[in-house]
Protein backbone atom coordinates (compact mmCIF):
# COMPACT_ATOMS: atom_id res chain seq x y z
CA UNK A 1 0.00 0.00 0.00
CA UNK A 2 2.62 2.29 0.41
CA UNK A 3 3.61 2.48 -3.10
CA UNK A 4 0.14 2.76 -3.86
CA UNK A 5 0.06 6.13 -1.69
CA UNK A 6 3.17 7.39 -3.15
CA UNK A 7 1.96 7.14 -6.87
CA UNK A 8 -1.00 8.57 -5.83
CA UNK A 9 0.87 11.61 -4.01
CA UNK A 10 2.52 12.07 -7.39
CA UNK A 11 -0.52 11.71 -9.47
CA UNK A 12 -2.13 14.17 -7.45
CA UNK A 13 0.54 16.84 -7.01
CA UNK A 14 0.38 17.41 -11.56
CA UNK A 15 -1.74 20.96 -11.16
CA UNK A 16 0.90 22.16 -9.11
CA UNK A 17 3.44 21.88 -12.22
CA UNK A 18 4.17 25.67 -13.81
CA UNK A 19 6.63 26.70 -16.48
CA UNK A 20 9.63 29.10 -15.70
CA UNK A 21 7.49 32.46 -16.11
CA UNK A 22 5.03 31.00 -13.35
CA UNK A 23 1.78 30.36 -15.18
CA UNK A 24 1.20 26.53 -15.97
CA UNK A 25 2.33 24.41 -18.64
CA UNK A 26 -0.96 23.43 -20.96
CA UNK A 27 1.52 19.94 -22.03
CA UNK A 28 3.12 17.95 -18.80
CA UNK A 29 4.46 14.68 -18.39
CA UNK A 30 4.96 12.19 -16.00
CA UNK A 31 7.43 9.46 -15.42
CA UNK A 32 6.06 6.30 -13.12
CA UNK A 33 8.06 3.26 -12.84
CA UNK A 34 5.17 0.79 -11.88
CA UNK A 35 7.44 -1.79 -11.20
CA UNK A 36 8.77 -0.09 -7.93
CA UNK A 37 5.97 2.16 -7.49
CA UNK A 38 8.30 5.18 -7.44
CA UNK A 39 8.64 8.43 -9.83
CA UNK A 40 10.86 8.01 -12.92
CA UNK A 41 13.46 10.60 -12.32
CA UNK A 42 16.43 11.75 -14.35
CA UNK A 43 15.05 10.30 -17.17
CA UNK A 44 16.38 12.15 -20.22
CA UNK A 45 12.99 13.22 -23.07
CA UNK A 46 12.26 15.32 -25.98
CA UNK A 47 9.72 16.97 -27.40
CA UNK A 48 9.01 17.37 -30.85
CA UNK A 49 5.67 18.88 -32.99
CA UNK A 50 6.00 17.47 -36.92
CA UNK A 51 5.55 19.87 -39.67
CA UNK A 52 2.65 18.94 -41.49
CA UNK A 53 4.00 20.10 -44.73
CA UNK A 54 6.99 17.77 -44.70
CA UNK A 55 6.05 15.46 -41.64
CA UNK A 56 9.70 16.35 -40.40
CA UNK A 57 9.93 16.46 -36.38
CA UNK A 58 11.35 19.73 -35.04
CA UNK A 59 12.73 20.03 -32.07
CA UNK A 60 10.84 21.96 -29.24
CA UNK A 61 12.72 20.89 -26.27
CA UNK A 62 15.18 18.83 -24.19
CA UNK A 63 14.38 17.97 -20.38
CA UNK A 64 14.92 15.76 -17.01
CA UNK A 65 12.56 14.49 -14.76
CA UNK A 66 12.76 15.94 -11.97
CA UNK A 67 12.83 13.20 -8.47
CA UNK A 68 8.74 13.60 -8.78
CA UNK A 69 9.25 11.92 -12.36
CA UNK A 70 8.23 15.36 -13.81
CA UNK A 71 9.46 17.80 -16.63
CA UNK A 72 7.91 21.53 -15.60
CA UNK A 73 8.32 23.81 -18.42
CA UNK A 74 7.81 21.53 -22.00
CA UNK A 75 6.53 24.53 -23.19
CA UNK A 76 4.43 27.80 -23.31
CA UNK A 77 1.36 28.20 -24.12
CA UNK A 78 2.31 30.89 -26.97
CA UNK A 79 4.24 27.85 -28.50
CA UNK A 80 1.59 25.96 -28.14
CA UNK A 81 -0.07 25.16 -31.55
CA UNK A 82 -2.42 22.52 -32.82
CA UNK A 83 -0.11 19.74 -34.71
CA UNK A 84 1.03 16.56 -34.28
CA UNK A 85 3.48 16.35 -31.32
CA UNK A 86 6.46 13.52 -29.90
CA UNK A 87 7.41 12.69 -26.74
CA UNK A 88 10.42 10.95 -26.51
CA UNK A 89 11.67 8.96 -23.50
CA UNK A 90 15.42 7.46 -23.22
CA UNK A 91 13.92 4.80 -20.68
CA UNK A 92 17.12 2.56 -21.67
CA UNK A 93 19.29 4.90 -20.00
CA UNK A 94 17.20 5.53 -17.14
CA UNK A 95 17.49 1.50 -16.55
CA UNK A 96 20.89 0.99 -17.11
CA UNK A 97 21.33 3.47 -14.37
CA UNK A 98 19.40 1.46 -12.08
CA UNK A 99 22.00 -1.85 -13.01
CA UNK A 100 19.16 -3.61 -14.84
CA UNK A 101 18.69 -3.62 -18.78
CA UNK A 102 15.26 -2.76 -20.57
CA UNK A 103 13.51 -4.48 -23.68
CA UNK A 104 12.46 -0.98 -24.93
CA UNK A 105 15.50 1.03 -25.28
CA UNK A 106 13.40 4.11 -25.70
CA UNK A 107 9.60 5.13 -25.44
CA UNK A 108 7.79 7.22 -28.22
CA UNK A 109 4.32 8.95 -27.12
CA UNK A 110 3.18 10.45 -30.96
CA UNK A 111 -0.53 12.48 -30.24
CA UNK A 112 -2.50 15.17 -31.77
CA UNK A 113 -3.35 18.26 -30.47
CA UNK A 114 -6.34 20.08 -31.31
CA UNK A 115 -7.45 22.71 -29.04
CA UNK A 116 -4.21 24.18 -27.75
CA UNK A 117 -6.46 26.16 -24.97
CA UNK A 118 -7.02 22.81 -23.00
CA UNK A 119 -4.69 21.36 -20.67
CA UNK A 120 -2.87 18.09 -21.90
CA UNK A 121 -0.92 15.25 -19.35
CA UNK A 122 0.49 12.69 -21.41
CA UNK A 123 2.20 10.08 -18.51
CA UNK A 124 4.34 7.36 -19.03
CA UNK A 125 3.88 4.24 -17.32
CA UNK A 126 6.97 1.87 -17.29
CA UNK A 127 8.55 -0.88 -16.58
CA UNK A 128 11.53 -3.06 -17.90
CA UNK A 129 9.22 -5.22 -20.29
CA UNK A 130 6.14 -2.58 -20.83
CA UNK A 131 5.17 0.80 -21.06
CA UNK A 132 1.67 2.64 -21.10
CA UNK A 133 0.22 5.82 -21.70
CA UNK A 134 -3.04 7.31 -21.86
CA UNK A 135 -4.78 11.50 -22.08
CA UNK A 136 -4.73 12.91 -19.32
CA UNK A 137 -5.95 16.52 -18.31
Amino acid sequence: TFRLQQLRRHILSESKITTMSGSPSPLTTHVLNTALGVPGSNVTLRLYQQDPSTDVWHLITTGTTNDDGRCPGLITQQQFKSGVYKLHFETGQYWARTGQTSFYPYVEIVFTITDPEQKYHVPLLVSRFSYSTYRGS
